[in-house]
């Protein structure tokens, strides 16, 4: 992978371009690299929406297993939230 070299200025206004790019940045900051950033490599649209679909029938066949319906599902979620993930005591 290409690795470019670039100050704090440069990668902060031009962000949007390296975030695009599948090149690697190290950021400086008065010449002395301070990080860097290393973008994903992205999957083609389809690939994802493939696997989205194959989650979204995992969490159908959990639910119904479980014997719970969407409302349910989002009233935990809130509950827990609300709790800050602690467990719910039984």
């Amino acid at each position: 992978m290409d690795t470019a070299k670039v100050s704090v200025r440069e990668f902060r206004n031009r962000f949007g371009e390296y975030s695009e790019s599948n090149k690697a940045v190290a950021v400086t900051k008065h010449g002395r690299t301070v990080g860097f950033y290393i973008p994903l490599r992205r999957r083609p649209e389809a690939e994802d929406l493939a696997r989205l679909q194959k989650a979204g029938a995992a969490l159908d066949a959990w639910m119904a297993e479980h014997g719970l319906n969407e409302e349910e599902l989002m009233e935990e979620f809130k509950r827990r939230r609300k709790d800050k993930g602690r467990p719910r005591r039984e």
